[in-house]
């Protein structure tokens, strides 16, 4: 397993970052016989991290390494701070941008990955949940399939927020800077809803998608109007919840779930 961590300077965020890797190139054959996934070449799965994390979460937490593996996948991991993969009007803070298009380019000619849209998928947890639907329905024709799991889709939550809202993990000026006008959010492009409906009205591909959320989790009711909405909307989906809260333990159980889904699907 070919795994480690690089830098190269983005235009999107204006500056170095990092982002971590796995990549299965090296598995000796022995190892992989009888590993239908082998069988075909390597795809890529780009993973999101959640609220304060970084690019070494689905490293070191997770198991990014195990599902590179098993899975013949070609596993980055990006970081982009608590900005919920979007873009901003301010330079320097083109999230979505770089998540969906800027590494997507840059790891491909770096690791010789490949450019068809059903070798790309996209994953993430909490507000990584959130910025992979986001991203994957901001580039259709990029990814393929999307794994989103307990994912934090708070737009509605946020929409027409009070001026003294403080939930002690962020306040209404931390809202409005990331999602921009609250008063408008609902119908803006930062809401994946609105992303995904222009994929429809323009005929677009649709990825496949797979939500997890654990029935505990506190964001369990907003993943149920996501769902909703998918159902509504005739997505090629499938929707999986199970006992679990916010953490570690579902997210590494349920990763493996949405990746052979994906895969099937592709």
């Amino acid at each position: 397993m070919a795994s480690g961590k690089l830098r190269f300077n983005s235009k999107a965020q204006h500056g170095q970052v990092n982002i971590e890797f796995a990549i299965p190139r090296d598995i000796d054959p022995m190892f992989t016989a009888g590993n239908k996934y082998y069988e075909r070449p390597m795809k890529t799965l780009y993973l999101l991290h959640g609220f304060s994390g970084n690019e070494s979460d689905w490293m070191y937490n997770g198991v990014a390494e195990d599902v590179a593996y098993k899975y013949n996948l070609a596993v980055i991991m990006i970081t982009t701070g608590n900005n919920f993969y979007l873009d901003r009007k301010a330079t320097g803070n083109q999230y979505c941008t770089f998540a969906g298009k800027e590494v997507v380019d840059f790891t491909r000619k770096m690791f010789g990955l490949s450019d068809k849209r059903e070798d790309t998928l996209i994953g993430g947890l909490s507000m990584g949940g959130f910025g992979a639907l986001h991203t994957a329905f901001a580039y259709p024709e990029t990814f393929g399939g999307v794994v989103a799991l307990s994912s934090a889709l708070i737009i509605y939550n946020v929409a027409n927020m009070s001026e003294d809202f403080d939930d002690g993990i962020a306040n209404y000026e931390y809202y409005s800077e990331v999602f921009g006008d609250l008063t408008k959010v609902v119908e803006s492009d930062n809401n994946p809803e609105v992303l995904y409906k222009r994929i429809l009205e323009n005929n677009l591909p649709k990825p496949a998608i797979y939500m997890a959320i654990g029935t505990e989790d506190f964001l369990y009711k907003e993943n149920q109007i996501m769902r909703k909405f998918l159902e509504d909307n005739g997505a090629d989906f499938k929707y999986e919840e199970g006992p679990g809260i916010h953490d570690w333990n579902f997210w590494n159980a349920y990763i493996g779930k949405g990746v052979e889904y994906v895969l099937e699907k592709l």
